[in-house]
């Protein structure tokens, strides 16, 4: 094997990664225009469902147009040896491997973040702006991003900078101290993601007395579920899309409502989105998707221990010489079937939770009110109704309105 053969199995996985992804995507954009199910007819209206039909045409054309740019960037940076380019820039300035590591990292982020800006506020201020969906200021938005790069640069670069001492000091068994520092990373960001880094975003009250409060203590009452944490999220400043989540484990779960869910929904159906989330919780789903995540993430460093120094790797990109963050990339690269496959399975594992949440809302009575506040959210969010099977079973978490209707019925 030789590193030219390298070099175009990766070129080869990306395209074939490409097409396969753009083929389901023509499926899926096929199906737009189809009769919308008997079970789902009182959801759009004719004009309701001519918007939505506008709504995923214009998007599906924007992420095409913006994924084929994506791909050729990447190609362009292969084919021209741009990944050894900026390791021989960052080496103008230090010769210290742990710097020329991180370098290397920051220069590609701010590449990404050149690209990509331009990409997000399109789709705000243009795409979701033309369809009602948008409610930030461009104030906000750039706000909102310079929080992200300082808090991600931050993070981030603390993380990378820890993992890369581990590969330095222990060598090929650093994957086990990068998996015991990612997995406690994991387990502090679940518990205070909500008390730490929500509020430099969004501002989080306490739900307020009243016929809502009372109806959802009620439920977690009855359902032997303790929590003393309620919360609102000022969302409609950005979007009028609406949500809910869950976070924590023990005295530090909070469900949190978003403000844009409280008005869309009546108190039956926001109790019946909580006792989902509730159903998540009993059913020990967030400790499962946990060990899950922690399996994968053994899986993929370890299998990334054993290509990190590989020569042929590094020559694959036009590196002469092997190093953490060139064999990180060409790893990534060559990965990339591996985490198609994983993401699948999640997926599919996603899908059963989500059933058994439901099923859990239901066994209180809460189904027809759970499906009502689905239909809901499907009508203002302008959601694809009729969406192919395939792409259905490659790429949603959550099961179609229709297979979450036929379940509960």
């Amino acid at each position: 094997m030789t590193a030219t053969f390298v070099f175009y199995a990766i070129i080869g996985i990306l395209v074939l990664n490409f097409i396969f992804d753009k083929w389901l995507d023509y499926l899926n954009f096929q199906h737009f225009t189809d009769e919308i199910p008997n079970e789902l007819e009182d959801v759009y209206d004719e004009e309701q469902y001519l918007k939505s039909q506008n709504y995923k045409k214009v998007t599906y054309h924007f992420s095409l147009l913006i994924s084929l740019i994506s791909f050729l960037v990447i190609l362009g940076f292969l084919f021209f040896d741009g990944f050894a380019f900026v390791d021989n820039f960052t080496r103008k300035f230090t010769t210290n491997e742990t710097l020329v590591s991180l370098l290397f990292f920051g220069i590609l982020s701010i590449g990404s973040i050149i690209l990509t800006t331009p990409i997000s506020y399109y789709k705000t201020f243009v795409i979701e702006e033309k369809f009602g969906f948008n409610k930030t200021t461009k104030k906000l938005f750039f706000i909102d991003k310079i929080k992200g790069i300082i808090l991600s640069t931050i993070i981030g670069g603390l993380i990378l900078f820890i993992i890369i001492l581990f590969y330095n000091y222990f060598g090929h068994h650093f994957w086990i101290y990068a998996l015991a520092l990612i997995t406690l990373f994991s387990v502090l960001m679940n518990m205070f993601y909500s008390t730490l880094i929500v509020p430099l975003f969004n501002k989080q009250t306490p739900l307020e007395d009243g016929e809502l409060k009372e109806a959802l203590k009620a439920f977690v009452q009855k359902a032997g579920f303790k929590l003393d944490q309620l919360f609102v999220i000022d969302g409609s400043k950005r979007s009028t899309k609406a949500n809910a989540y869950f976070s924590g484990f023990g005295p530090k779960k909070r469900v949190v409502l978003y403000d844009t869910l409280i008005n869309d929904l009546e108190t039956e159906e926001i109790v019946a989105v909580l006792a989902h989330e509730v159903g998540h919780y009993k059913r020990k789903h967030i400790i499962y998707n946990f060990f899950i995540g922690t399996i994968l993430t053994a899986i993929t460093l370890y299998l990334l221990s054993i290509f990190i120094n590989s020569e042929l790797l590094a020559q694959a990109l036009g590196v002469a010489i092997p190093n953490f963050h060139i064999g990180m990339v060409a790893f990534g690269l060559l990965y990339t079937p591996i985490s198609e496959i994983t993401g699948l399975l999640n997926n599919i594992i996603s899908r059963k939770f989500e059933y058994q949440a439901d099923n859990y809302a239901n066994n209180f009575g809460l189904g027809k009110s759970l499906i009502s506040g689905l239909k809901k959210l499907s009508k203002n969010n302008l959601s694809n109704l009729t969406p192919h099977s395939w792409y259905v079973f490659i790429h949603y978490s959550h099961p179609t309105l229709l297979q979450r209707f036929k379940n509960l019925n």
